[in-house]
């Protein structure tokens, strides 16, 4: 097995990898706000009753991580659908009028000045 070139980057892998991580990190800031909020919030409605601080605190974190990834696994679904679909219209306006497609494609790599 050929040893694999370090410079060949997969931009579809990297790009893939630093939406996952973004949304990671924003799913996790958001997380964090939001469970701090609920527990304060209980906190200082009971402060005495550390047991629905807790009960607050985990429900908060069940609720929030649900739904992170829910809306996450939809917000993905989405995009690939609408991605998936543009590429089929492509693919059809491709059979269907080549020779303006060529065009569009010549248009846009063509560098004007500005």
């Amino acid at each position: 097995m050929a040893a694999r070139d370090p410079h060949d980057i997969d931009e579809e892998s990297v790009s893939r990898r630093l939406n996952a991580l973004r949304a990671a990190v924003l799913g996790a800031n958001d997380g964090v706000v939001s469970v701090a909020g609920l527990v304060i919030g209980v906190a200082a409605a009971t402060p005495d009753n550390h047991g629905a601080i807790l009960a607050a605190g985990v429900a908060g974190l069940t609720a929030g991580a649900l739904s992170m990834g829910v809306g996450e696994y939809v917000s993905v679904s989405s995009q690939s659908d609408a991605e998936k679909s543009q590429l089929r219209r492509e693919h059809r306006w491709h059979q269907v009028r080549p020779d303006w497609e060529l065009e569009q494609a010549c248009r846009a790599s063509t560098w004007r000045p500005a």
